[in-house]
């Protein structure tokens, strides 16, 4: 009985921190996966491009951000990031050590780890495009900012959902590592919630249900919205 009221919402309870704190791993997920996709259009555009300068710094991304363990881009970003403040602040006059928020922090390291795989999966969904219909769509005289609208946006979106949504679940376990700069988020929550009640088995137990949770209604939010996706699709060039 004790155990439940643990894990309950009453005044000894940690069910309501839990609950706020998966909350914040969604949000710090959000943001990051947001981030993700911003570097990762450019990334995918500078990887597709005629440029062989823009292939290689395309390329040297996402080798880099794929091949270097995640917790260590976070301390480069948290750490890197305070020591950049600080001495902006420095310069500015203030004086002490000023540190990158940790909200901030954790959600720009697992963006730029997520843009390097958004990034190839915008590049596959590219590629994935007939391209009958762009040399169709140019003949007819389309400009690029059409092309892009009614027929290259349209269905890199559609082609891209799956794997966005295996990396939006990437995204979501990398962001237990964020727990190392003190965000209140689902791991670190756990992690003090065990501690202060020795009950470590029971509480990292009940994090990892609320983590397997987040993960299940995201599959099944990404599943449904590829199957609207492919179901309401129109014909690109027929609409124009």
């Amino acid at each position: 009985m004790a155990l439940f009221q643990l894990i309950g919402f009453g005044p000894t309870g940690w069910g309501g921190l839990l609950l706020l704190a998966s909350l914040m791993t969604l949000c710090v997920t959000a943001v990051a996966l947001l981030i993700g996709a911003i570097l990762g259009s450019l990334v995918a555009w500078a990887k597709l491009s005629g440029s062989r300068i823009l292939r290689t710094l395309g390329g040297t991304y996402t080798t880099v951000f794929r091949g270097v363990p995640e917790l260590l881009i976070i301390y480069l970003v948290y750490f890197g990031g305070s020591s950049a403040v600080t001495a902006i602040g420095t310069a500015m006059g203030y004086e002490g050590f000023l540190g990158l928020p940790s909200f901030a922090a954790g959600a720009l390291a697992v963006g730029i780890i997520s843009g390097a795989y958004q990034a190839e999966v915008f590049r596959g969904a590219y590629l994935a495009i007939p391209k009958g219909e762009l040399e169709a769509a140019q003949a007819i005289g389309m400009n690029r900012s059409l092309r892009f609208r009614r027929i290259i946006g349209p269905q890199v979106f559609r082609f891209a959902i799956p794997g966005i949504g295996n990396v939006w679940q990437l995204s979501l376990k990398d962001s237990a590592l964020v727990s190392v700069t003190g965000l209140a988020d689902l791991m670190r929550t756990s992690q003090v919630a065990a501690g202060s009640t020795r009950q470590h088995f029971l509480f990292f137990i009940v994090g990892g249900c609320l983590y397997l949770i987040l993960t299940s209604f995201s599959d099944r939010f990404f599943t449904s919205a590829e199957k609207r996706a492919n179901r309401s699709m129109p014909t690109s060039l027929g609409q124009a």
